[in-house]
């Protein structure tokens, strides 16, 4: 599927192999651009104090059993930035399998960082769970209930059903949230405009322009896609150039994109099967790679 917006006016929108306007599927790790929205949102609301706040503070269940002085320095800025120092899961066998237990508090302690707090950027999955859970522990509430309240129903969205939990009960903040693609694009036009959708201030302009800078630039293993270069990450949100423009994106699995290009006033968002499943995840790159293509010829 794909879905554009120009100036505030939907000017494309074409579904493929039954999809439809209704259907709701995992967007995978588009959700990662969710959960610091509603980290920024606890920010402005007063649950969290700051992006300095250490990880650890937020774990007092796990902190105890910590003997890496290293991890006692992560803050809620390098967990953000994906700079906590903890590895990509797709490089190691036994980080992949861990991924899939379901049970994640104990690797806070388990999982050795491959790099200092703050140093380099690692796209960890783990990473951005765990956020969600400091999010959830901060407020209060489960990370669907404070988004509800807070961002979900000023954008009139609904979070489908199936959006998984950890074994402890927590909402995967890293993945498998699930939108129709209109409402993906929503939460691409509140970015777009600084926080604010038809006028109501949801996020703050700060956070947004905060969370849509480029930390790091050609640190990830893809650096070029299309014509998208210059790879970059902010809080959550790729960056990239495609020819003359710059564009932020949420990208998840399989081709899930919401693309803004803010220059143009525009929001590309693009839904695909996500190979949901550790068996058919490696089997995704050649279409996720032709739907980067594709938007990246269009920018």
């Amino acid at each position: 599927m794909s879905f554009i917006i120009r100036n505030g006016r939907l000017i494309a929108e074409k579904y493929f192999n039954q999809g439809s306007i209704d259907e709701l599927g995992k967007r995978a790790s588009v959700t990662k651009s969710y959960t610091p929205a509603l980290v920024g949102i606890a920010l402005d609301k007063g649950y969290l104090s700051s992006v300095d706040q250490k990880m650890l503070d937020f774990f007092p269940d796990v902190a105890g059993q910590i003997t890496d002085p290293k991890k006692k320095r992560i803050t809620l800025r390098d967990m953000l930035q994906m700079r906590a120092g903890y590895p990509w899961e797709e490089t190691d066998p036994a980080l992949w399998e861990a991924l899939w237990t379901g049970k994640y508090l104990s690797n806070i302690v388990n999982i050795p960082l491959t790099a200092d707090p703050g140093t380099a950027f690692q796209y960890s999955n783990l990473t951005a769970h765990w956020l969600g859970i400091i999010a959830a522990r901060a407020t209060g509430r489960d990370l669907k209930t404070f988004g509800e309240e807070y961002l979900f129903s000023p954008l009139a969205v609904k979070v489908g059903d199936g959006w998984n939990r950890d074994l402890d009960g927590y909402y995967i903040g890293g993945g498998d949230i699930l939108f129709t693609a209109r409402d993906m694009a929503k939460f691409g036009l509140l970015y777009l405009n600084g926080g604010e959708y038809k006028g109501k201030r949801i996020i703050p302009a700060d956070w947004v322009r905060d969370s849509l800078k480029t930390y790091t630039v050609n640190e990830f293993v893809i650096k070029k896609v299309g014509r998208f270069t210059d790879i970059g990450y902010g809080y959550m949100w790729w960056s990239a150039k495609a020819g003359d423009h710059r564009v932020n994106f949420a990208w998840g699995h399989g081709g899930q994109l919401i693309v803004l290009e803010d220059k143009l006033d525009m929001v590309v968002v693009t839904t695909a099967d996500p190979f949901y499943g550790k068996e058919t995840h490696f089997n995704s790159w050649k279409y996720e790679k032709a739907i980067l293509e594709m938007v990246s010829n269009f920018i």
